[in-house]
């Protein structure tokens, strides 16, 4: 096994032509191709008949975020169209409250066509009020942005949803369309803060969910909003010197004790999902050197998994986590993460995964190798050469770990 200093990017590139990237979903979600590797073998199904590959009381784990219409495109005077797209709160900092506030707020935000916009305040009519944006500070490819706005009566979430457009992802190589308003959420989705979907997700319908719970699986929810540095591709040739987005997590304190009662069983619905879990093992391995920390200071760093301090139980973990949520009358607990799953890593809280095709030379690619080995090469050979669509809006897998 290499060392992470080791790992070349270059290691997990393959041929991906663009015919084989689906640019648009099946009209019904749930009649996806599905491969399954069940830790040594390869073989097919519809996604339909997910529950007959899945064991009953295991517990499937689902991120329930919602993507929102994060892209705004104001016009100057001159001709030139800017492009605002909304990343993260900024004040207040907060998801829920941003989305409820009222006649101003701020965000992180990237902006495109950056170079025309050296000063000013951008405008844009909404009808029965003005929005204006004002750039206050430029950090690296990112700009704090300042909306506000004077009707009282429309929260930001308002705006975004009567003037924001929906960011799909930028390798469909199109404008967003009416549908993907609908086949870019998945049909659980409820709590809005992501800039691009959980796309494994998009296969769920209710028919599946249903067939799922008939068959004695447990279904529960976290929260992770996704970032745009999902679609960043690794540019350093070695992982190493890759810098991983932060990204919000939040769990329910019931969920933490589902999980605690299910390890050995859990099933993470996308990558996105991977991670929260992944980081909350993390989370409760800080608290445990340290029960005083105050929620601001909990943050899993890029490289934590791979320090040299010993590792505590998952069981160990997630009580840790539970008894300090207990002593602080906390019934959830949200921090960032940045955490890094790549060949090498040791799995603590998940045994398997749904996840679609992922991009070549991709950090998710890296995650996928990290739970099969070097069988993601078989994998992808197989998807490749059985008809499997790519991407978000592609296929999906059932991946369990090597054996």
């Amino acid at each position: 096994m290499k060392t992470i200093q080791e790992i070349k990017i270059q290691d997990y590139n393959y041929n991906l032509p663009d015919e084989r990237i689906a640019k648009f979903p099946l009209e019904q979600r749930d009649s996806s191709k599905l491969l399954i590797y069940n830790g040594k073998t390869i073989s097919e199904t519809v996604f339909y008949n997910l529950s007959d590959c899945v064991d009953s009381d295991s517990l499937m784990v689902f991120n329930n975020t919602k993507v929102i219409q994060a892209r705004l495109l104001f016009h100057k005077s001159t001709g030139a169209t800017i492009e605002i797209f909304c990343l993260e709160p900024h004040n207040p900092v907060d998801y829920a409250l941003a989305f409820q506030a009222k006649k101003s707020c701020e965000w992180i935000c990237l902006v495109g066509n950056l170079r025309r916009w050296k000063s000013g305040v951008l405008q844009m009519s909404l009808g029965s009020t003005t929005l204006c944006a004002e750039r206050l500070q430029t950090h690296g490819e990112s700009s704090l942005i300042r909306f506000t706005w004077e009707d009282e009566s429309k929260t930001f979430a308002d705006i975004l949803d009567e003037v924001g457009i929906l960011p799909i992802p930028p390798y469909l190589n199109r404008e967003t369309e009416e549908s993907d308003l609908t086949t870019y959420q998945t049909v659980y989705s409820k709590i809005k803060g992501s800039v691009a979907a959980p796309t494994a997700g998009l296969h769920f319908t209710e028919r599946v969910l249903n067939s799922l719970k008939d068959k004695g699986v447990n279904l529960a929810e976290v929260t992770l909003h996704v970032g745009a540095g999902t679609f960043r591709p690794v540019k350093t040739e070695f992982v190493s010197e890759h810098e991983m987005h932060a990204e919000l997590i939040t769990v329910n304190r019931s969920t933490i004790e589902t999980l605690l009662s299910k390890l050995g069983k859990i099933i993470a619905v996308g990558t996105t999902t991977v991670r929260t879990l992944e980081s909350l093992y993390y989370i409760g391995k800080i608290l445990h050197k340290n029960a005083q920390l105050t929620v601001e200071d909990l943050r899993v760093t890029q490289w934590m998994p791979y320090d040299e301090d010993p590792d505590i139980s998952s069981v160990e973990s997630l009580k840790t986590i539970l008894e300090y949520m207990q002593q602080n009358g906390m019934e959830k607990i949200s921090f960032w993460t940045q955490i890094i799953i790549v060949p090498g890593y040791k799995f603590h809280i998940i045994e398997s995964i749904i996840t679609n095709f992922h991009q070549p030379q991709s950090t998710l690619l890296l995650l996928i190798s990290a739970l099969v080995g070097e069988d993601w090469k078989k994998i992808y050979d197989y998807a490749m050469t059985h008809d499997f669509r790519f991407l978000s809006y592609g296929d999906s897998s059932f991946l369990k770990k090597k054996l």
